[in-house]
């Protein structure tokens, strides 16, 4: 077979055409993640609150799915690096397989875990009963989720990210179409409040799913599935895909223990803290989301070219999107800075929440840039099949000092205090993660840096 365009296109051209669907793609859902939330404010400020203490949940989930699909990623792209075919059509058809088994596991978390979850983060019955409806709907029904996930993920570990964008784009669009019509009850639907919202979510993911099988099937001439190979994993591929994927999904995981810890933290200030935070993640999607667009983009690049032993290939992907990343999150943090009532106002912020989220906003947003580079360098774990050191790294920012921070700064009485947490939760990122990365490279290269690249 001809060589992939992984390991002969000129680098940045690549990061471009491999990053930039997704990047659209990703910025597609940030607005989605944006326009949800808005609709959903609409119903009442419970409501909006009810969906941020379900989010810990939802991120869960996603982290189960993602952290699975870059097990399957790294392998099947060091496969294709290594020409290795077979094994890619393993991992391929093995996905499949782990995309059921994460369904069925929160088909049952949805019958017994989310009341009492909901529960322990607010002492509002009508926000304990909305976020029971919410997160009942969009656990029972996640299959759409986890295989929209592993399709795309499957797309993009062959270069096809243009198929894998079609795919999230067509349902994030569908979810913002059928958000106020299944809610409000509008061209004849009947009006079904906050479990529109979730049903909205769950037709979305299933016809993005479809979307993502068509693809593959159609446009992937690099992977073959069949059911029995589906049916018959091989636990040698089982133990190559986890040994990337536990600590991916552990890393994702944490994220969710930190939301649900930082609920609980706001929750002594009020029920209207929490709805800014749960603001606050929705608004600030819109740039991270990118950068992590950017991120997946040249994780298969740096795992292709790691396979096909091309170092420099390897340095000018860790300088370019470094760069690009770092310019997103500048920007992102101006537009926090200048236009925060702005920002807050789509969610129909009440002065309660304005006083509340407008500082929030300021201070958060400090740490965009310092992200950046955390997120950009930290690219080479995954790639590289180490991401023990992503989810030590993630495990320090988001529970060893994150949270501590926050409670700490929370005994002051003042909100506003606790909002610095994540800028010295993300210097210590960085600091580590730089620590780690310069460890990677040197023990695969004997080299302590990247080599200077030219991008001009």
């Amino acid at each position: 077979m001809p060589e992939n365009k992984m390991g002969v296109m000129p680098v940045k051209k690549l990061i471009i055409s491999m990053s930039v669907p997704m990047m659209i793609s990703m910025l597609v859902q940030a607005l989605y993640n944006i326009v949800d939330s808005v609709f959903v404010a609409r119903i009442s400020e419970e409501a909006l609150t009810a969906v941020t203490l379900v989010f810990p949940l939802q991120n869960l989930m996603i982290a189960v799915g993602s952290g699975t699909g870059v097990g399957v990623n790294a392998l099947l792209s060091r496969s294709l690096g290594e020409k290795n075919f077979p094994q890619a059509d393993k991992a391929a058809n093995t996905a499949v397989l782990l995309s059921l088994f994460n369904f069925l596991l929160f088909l049952v978390i949805s019958f017994t875990v989310v009341g009492p979850f909901v529960g322990s983060q607010t002492d509002s019955e009508i926000i304990k009963e909305y976020g029971r409806i919410y997160g009942a709907i969009v656990s029972g029904l996640s299959f759409g989720l986890f295989f929209q996930i592993m399709f795309e993920r499957l797309l993009q570990s062959t270069g096809l990210t243009i198929y894998s964008m079609v795919s999230q784009l067509t349902g994030a669009i569908i979810n913002m179409i059928l958000d106020p019509i299944m809610i409000f009850g509008l061209l004849g639907f009947p009006k079904l409040g906050i479990a529109g919202a979730a049903y909205a979510t769950v037709i979305g993911q299933s016809i993005a799913a479809l979307t993502g099988l068509f693809f593959n099937l159609r446009k992937n001439k690099e992977l073959h599935f069949s059911i029995r190979s589906i049916l018959r994993p091989e636990r040698r591929t089982l133990k190559r895909i986890y040994s990337v994927g536990v600590p991916s999904i552990a890393m994702l995981a944490i994220g969710s223990i930190m939301t649900y810890s930082m609920n609980r933290v706001l929750k002594t200030f009020s029920d209207t803290a929490t709805a800014v935070f749960g603001a606050y993640f929705k608004l600030q999607s819109f740039f991270f989301m990118p950068v992590i667009g950017l991120n997946n983009g040249a994780i298969p690049v740096l795992a292709y070219n790691l396979g096909a032993g091309k170092k420099e290939r390897i340095d000018e992907t860790i300088s370019f999107t470094s760069k690009l990343a770092i310019v997103i999150m500048i920007a992102g943090t101006l537009v926090f800075e200048i236009f925060p009532a702005q920002l807050l106002s789509l969610f129909d912020a009440s002065e309660h929440m304005l006083s509340i989220g407008i500082p929030a906003m300021r201070i958060i947003a400090l740490h965009f840039p310092v992200a950046a580079i955390s997120i950009t360098r930290g690219a080479i774990f995954q790639a590289f099949s180490r991401s023990l050191y992503s989810l030590v790294v993630s495990l320090c920012r988001q529970l060893v000092v994150l949270i501590p921070a926050a409670y700490l700064l929370s005994l002051t009485g003042i909100v506003a205090n606790v909002w610095w947490s994540f800028l010295i939760a993300e210097a210590m990122s960085l600091a580590l993660t730089l620590i780690f990365f310069r460890k990677v490279y040197r023990q695969t290269f004997g080299a302590e840096e990247p080599a200077p690249v030219n991008n001009n």
